[in-house]
């Protein structure tokens, strides 16, 4: 037995070693490829020089406007929690839409519900659709959308729900693929029928990990949706590019913390509830 664990902790050690060599050695040609130079890096005069009055900016966020607009003592805070709703609102509407298109495709590209020779008959394509629509990021959905519907904000929720449904759709077939199935198969011993066994014995062992990843996508479709504000939706992105095209860094930085505080809460949020589901 102790030369097995021997040959198994060196075999273990010397692939670790083999995917970290392949790693930098993939690394290297790419920064080939591309002609990378860390020297390229180096900002000019007045690079530094905007760098210094950005990040000076980072412990003294505005309060209120610091343009002509007048809003108030709190202008800039009260206009960063309503575009925080509004991201809010956008995320949620999108992972709503892409649970629908990613549960109804990852049970139907999973070969667990379709078992037998059917499965690839209706799995195969299941999963080439999912693989089409994650494939395309959704910037160039919202690109794509825009130039055939105009700046709807319904886009934008497409735009989003889009590639996270093929995402979903991938990532919950596959969990309930993998699940254990000792319940289904005991089920089916005692005679359960196979839409029992999975519903009963094999579902309810994928449902905690698929509840967690859809929450993780919920967090991703926040910042997901502060990004479409580049677009024109009145996200917090939309107000943070304003603000940095004026040369507004202290309102710039308003927004950014806005952001980083609502991801923070709803990653505390979702954990919870994630604790709440899988106990």
């Amino acid at each position: 037995m102790r030369p097995e664990r021997r040959f198994g902790a060196t075999g273990s050690l010397g692939a670790s070693v083999g995917v970290l060599v392949l790693g930098l050695a993939a690394a290297w040609a790419s920064g080939r490829v591309l002609d990378l130079r860390a020297g390229d890096l180096a900002p000019g005069a007045g690079g530094w020089q905007l760098a210094g009055d950005f990040f000076g900016r980072a412990l003294r966020p505005a309060l209120a406007f610091e343009g002509a607009y007048d809003g108030g003592r709190l202008g800039v805070v009260l206009q960063a929690g309503r575009a925080a709703v509004t991201t809010v609102a956008f995320a949620a509407a999108a992972v709503s839409l892409s649970l629908v298109g990613g549960l109804v495709m990852g049970f139907l590209g999973s070969s667990a519900w379709w078992p037998g020779r059917r499965a690839a008959a209706v799995t195969v394509p299941v999963r080439l659709l999912a693989a089409a629509m994650r494939s395309v990021h959704e910037l160039i959905w919202a690109v794509l959308l825009l130039a055939a519907f105009g700046t709807d904000r319904l886009v934008a929720v497409l735009a989003i729900a889009i590639p996270y449904a093929g995402t979903l759709a991938k990532v919950f077939a596959e969990m309930i693929d993998e699940a254990p199935r000792d319940a289904a198969g005991a089920l089916a011993a005692a005679g359960a029928s196979p839409l029992q066994g999975f519903a009963v014995g094999l579902l309810p062992r994928a449902v905690p990990d698929m509840t967690a990843y859809a929450f993780y996508r919920f967090e991703c479709a926040l910042r997901s949706a502060a990004v479409l504000g580049f677009f024109g939706f009145p996200t917090l992105g939309y107000y943070l590019s304003a603000s940095f095209e004026n040369l507004h860094y202290g309102e710039v930085w308003t927004y950014l913390y806005a952001l980083f505080v609502l991801v923070l809460a709803v990653d505390a949020w979702s954990g919870r509830l994630r604790r709440e589901v899988t106990r």
